[in-house]
């Protein structure tokens, strides 16, 4: 193979609200971390131990908008994306790093909000496949 390849799967739960930051007229970003766990038993004690790792999610415009309207805190979301790692200088002038999810692909899996949604027949949630993610970007 010659190429590479920049491919994350997550499946996992938001750790807070969807944060928007708008630029103009036509584009936004989306932030929220997301927790994905790891469970495993300790073969010396027998604990059962649960290992959190946290990411830091950005989804871009209309997919940003889908994601501040239908996710809350708690909520599960299978996510596709690459990893892109990124710097600025802070304003004591130190150099601060950063590594996020670029979403390219999501699905909600449940959300508190389903409970709205079944009232509504023949309705699902939304994910990237209703969006056209070339015009997003």
């Amino acid at each position: 193979m010659n190429g590479t390849l920049n491919k994350v799967i997550l499946i996992g739960h938001l750790g807070d609200e969807v944060k928007m930051h708008y630029f103009d007229a036509a584009n936004c970003i989306g932030r929220f971390p997301l927790a994905t766990n790891e469970v495993y038993i300790n073969k010396s004690t027998g604990e059962k131990i649960t290992s959190t790792e946290w990411h830091n999610i950005v989804v871009r415009n209309k997919a940003a908008e889908l994601c501040e309207k239908y996710l809350s805190k708690g909520d599960k979301i299978y996510i596709e994306g690459r990893i892109k790692s990124r710097q600025w200088t802070a304003e004591d002038g130190t150099t601060k790093y950063t590594t996020e999810i670029q979403v390219t692909e999501f699905t909600f899996l449940n959300t508190k909000k389903d409970s709205d949604l079944s009232k509504a027949p023949n309705t699902n949630p939304p994910s990237s496949k209703d969006l056209d993610f070339e015009s997003l970007e």
